[in-house]
């Protein structure tokens, strides 16, 4: 829970964590990317060191490289995925941010559209999880901020956040969804 929000004076930061499988399942696409680059790279060392002509090794040098580029880009994007939201009290804005490596992907919204922090389920029996969402009125995209296994550490987010930005939080666990 420590890891989750960083409050410095009225910003306060809410790390978004990637799953650690999905970090895992960017190391055999960088492999399979790196190995076909790494074939393209001998290739043409060969060719350009006089035992081969490039004329010969065109086509396959193109194929091999886009090939390389078709399944190492996906594996740098989940390996170098950071999404988080900073909110910042005294500009009253909210800033939602998705980075993959040094492409940053950013919406900025209005603090004022929002005005209570809910925690709701997900109704799984079997594996529940615990949404701390920034909510607003009727039309207003909610935001989810972090989720959690326990009940305990959405509640403390969710008391801690509204405490910073003086907005009450609500506890929706276990209720049905209002038609509002």
């Amino acid at each position: 829970m420590a890891s989750a929000m960083t409050v410095d004076g009225g910003i306060v930061r809410i790390d978004r964590p990637m799953p650690w499988f999905g970090r895992l399942l960017s190391l055999p696409l960088l492999a399979a990317g790196f190995y076909l680059l790494w074939n393209v790279a001998l290739g043409l060392r060969q060719d350009f060191s006089g035992f081969g002509r490039l004329a010969d090794d065109l086509v396959p040098v193109l194929v091999f490289s886009g090939l390389g580029l078709l399944v190492g880009i996906p594996g740098l994007i989940l390996l170098t995925f950071r999404s988080f939201v900073v909110l910042n009290a005294a500009l009253r804005q909210i800033v939602v941010t998705r980075q993959f490596g040094p492409l940053n992907f950013r919406k900025s919204r209005d603090l004022a559209d929002y005005h209570f922090i809910s925690i709701t389920d997900d109704y799984d029996p079997e594996l529940t999880t615990y949404d701390v969402n920034l909510c607003g009125n009727k039309g207003t995209e909610p935001i989810t901020l972090q989720s959690f296994t326990k009940r305990e550490d959405a509640n403390k987010l969710a008391s801690e956040l509204g405490r910073v930005l003086k907005l009450p939080a609500r506890d929706y666990v276990g209720t049905e969804p209002d038609a509002d």
